[in-house]
């Protein structure tokens, strides 16, 4: 099936589970590809689970429901509730029959736990993603100065609220602390970012259910998400709730337009980027909201001076070819404009970078 037909036929929760595991089997993740094949085993059962989803309203795809309730599952393998998962997050239980039965005798063992993972979209905090974030600022520093004030809407858990206590190697350029626990190299592919000075002034981030690394619950809830394959990924994050127990980031609860709102309103100082920043999370804003934080940096964007800049850096899904696309915007009163800057993994395994 191609990207646009799939967006057609969302609605229909088969082939959105289909696709969602196409699209992890792709991305090397083809046990978690088994676990959500599974879920139509599920369909025709009469568990709430099954008529969650049967009933499930909306875009599948774009809520990313498959993934909720894979997480729920995860997260029964990762608490030990059923041992009839181990073979199948082993990678022993190769079948997909067999899978299947394990699945839908898990389901009805643990109908009510599982439910509650359906009410809110998978909280992918993937500290990798902060790659091409570090590699947009590199590319703005020539542009508005070195000096930055970073703001994150969607921040769940504040992985990427942190990017100024990682280190990175971004195509051989390398920059940010180096001493780290939390070490970024994605595969890079094409020429190397600018090398360029980076000075993160202050960095803080919202979230409408923000997540408390330093609760291990939490963290463990947040690890769920993560594709059970993936052990970097699972090795990363184990290190990135490391970093939040020493210094916590600096998350507000808070409805994602609202806060624009009030970060563009305050208070700037001279010689300092205001940079509103995220991650593969604007499909999880509805459109009003969407509307009113485009209009706010429309407004702010006409106030921006050289002594004042503003930026803002994107990394989302477009939604017609599937491809996470980094783009920058800068205004300055003088020098303004919008970037395509490469493409980049989901989950920061690679960075495709044109520069522009």
């Amino acid at each position: 099936m191609d990207s646009g037909k799939a967006i057609m036929e969302i609605g229909n929760v088969a082939h959105a589970l289909d696709w969602q595991a196409a699209h992890a089997e792709k991305n090397g993740a083809p046990l978690t590809g088994r676990v959500v094949r599974a879920f139509n085993a599920l369909l025709a059962g009469d568990t709430q689970v099954a008529r969650r989803m049967r009933d499930w309203p909306g875009l599948s795809l774009e809520d990313a429901m498959p993934l909720r309730l894979a997480g729920g599952f995860h997260y029964l393998h990762l608490t030990g509730a059923d041992a009839r998962l181990v073979p199948v997050y082993s990678g022993a239980l190769v079948d997909q029959g067999a899978v299947d039965a394990v699945i839908v005798a898990v389901a009805q063992t643990h109908d009510a736990a599982l439910l509650p993972w359906f009410d809110g979209p998978p909280q992918t905090n993937e500290a990798g993603r902060s790659a091409g974030i570090m590699a947009g600022l590199l590319w703005l520093s020539g542009r508005v100065g070195p000096r930055f004030d970073l703001n994150e809407i969607g921040a769940s858990a504040g992985a990427n609220t942190m990017i100024d206590r990682y280190g990175y190697d971004l195509g051989g350029v390398r920059v940010g602390a180096m001493d780290s626990p939390v070490q970024i190299r994605p595969e890079w592919r094409g020429a190397p970012p600018p090398r360029a000075d980076v000075r993160i002034e202050r960095i803080a981030g919202c979230d409408l259910s923000p997540i408390d690394l330093t609760d291990p619950p939490a963290a463990l809830r947040l690890k769920s998400y993560v594709w059970a394959e993936v052990s970097e990924r699972m090795d990363r994050l184990d290190a990135v709730v490391a970093l939040a127990r020493q210094q916590r980031p600096d998350l507000t609860r808070a409805d994602a337009a609202d806060w624009v709102e009030q970060r563009l309103a305050a208070p700037q100082a001279e010689g300092v980027c205001r940079v509103l920043y995220h991650s593969i999370v604007w499909q999880y804003i509805p459109p009003a909201g969407r509307a009113r934080i485009s209009a706010a940096m429309a407004a702010a964007a006409a106030r921006a001076t050289p002594e004042r800049p503003l930026a803002w850096v994107r990394l989302e899904t477009n939604r017609q070819t599937f491809r996470h696309e980094l783009r920058v915007g800068h205004w300055t009163g003088r020098n303004s404009g919008e970037a395509f800057l490469g493409t980049a993994h989901a989950h920061g395994a690679w960075v495709e970078w044109t520069g522009g």
